[in-house]
């Protein structure tokens, strides 16, 4: 079991180098369900925010830092109830909230994209911001939300997936505070050794991604990472929805 957590870590880290945001829509419909949505959210959050840090010195003249102010302050703020909801629900019942929040948001988003409206980017970032923030630290996945506000303002790819590494680091970092604070100190049950394994993992992906990053096709990339996460959003849902009915 824990082999799928290295794998899936791996192909997470290698989609984040590529689209900017693939990490936890791959990561984390199974994490939740080999891990638990609570142990698995956690450790993509964590996972997250290593891996962006990571990122960060290869995209930094890329990023903007006033846009990247307006996504992330309606963020923290959305954190707290996120992290409330983690933090009380019972783990089927999560786990089959995790499911559905992650399809709910990437069907949105791809029905974003093939829209030709514009909207003004400062009232969508606070919406976007606050959106990604609930659940980022709900159900892992704060990337849709800031994949619909991308194609509603036009923003493009490369400031894009810039901005969201400094972004998630912020958020990620906030989301395991609050967390384990509302947990009352809960961290992941994992030994050393397999700690050792998902950041090895971690690393592999993120360099296997910088290696073919240019090699590789963004919208082939992406559509990868919308299959492989709709896959998993949709076992997430069958696995919580028969541990409720057991």
């Amino acid at each position: 079991m824990f082999a799928l957590v290295v794998v899936s870590v791996l192909l997470g880290a290698f989609a984040q180098r590529i689209t900017g945001m693939g990490f936890a829509l791959v990561v984390s419909p199974m994490l939740v369900i080999l891990l638990g949505p609570f142990d698995g959210v956690l450790i993509v959050n964590l996972c997250g925010v290593l891996s962006s840090l990571l990122i960060i010195p290869r995209v930094w003249k890329h990023i903007e830092w006033r846009t990247f102010v307006w996504l992330a302050v309606p963020a923290l703020l959305a954190i707290v109830p996120g992290s409330l909801l983690a933090a009380t629900l019972g783990g089927p019942q999560l786990q089959l909230g995790v499911g559905l929040l992650v399809i709910a948001a990437l069907t949105v988003s791809l029905v974003v994209t093939r829209t030709e409206h514009t909207i003004p980017r400062r009232p969508a970032a606070i919406v976007a911001g606050a959106a990604s923030g609930f659940m980022n630290t709900a159900a892992g996945v704060g990337g849709p939300a800031l994949s619909v506000y991308a194609v509603l303002t036009r923003w493009p790819q490369a400031q894009f997936a810039a901005t969201l590494q400094p972004y998630f680091v912020v958020i990620g970092s906030a989301s395991l505070l609050t967390k384990f604070v509302f947990s009352g100190g809960a961290l992941p049950q994992l030994e050393a050794s397999s700690w050792l394994f998902v950041v090895l993992a971690l690393l592999a992906g993120l360099g296997l991604g910088e290696l073919l990053h240019t090699r590789i096709s963004h919208r082939a990339a992406r559509t990868a990472v919308i299959w492989i996460a709709y896959l998993g959003g949709t076992a997430a849902v069958v696995d919580g929805a028969l541990e409720l009915l057991g």
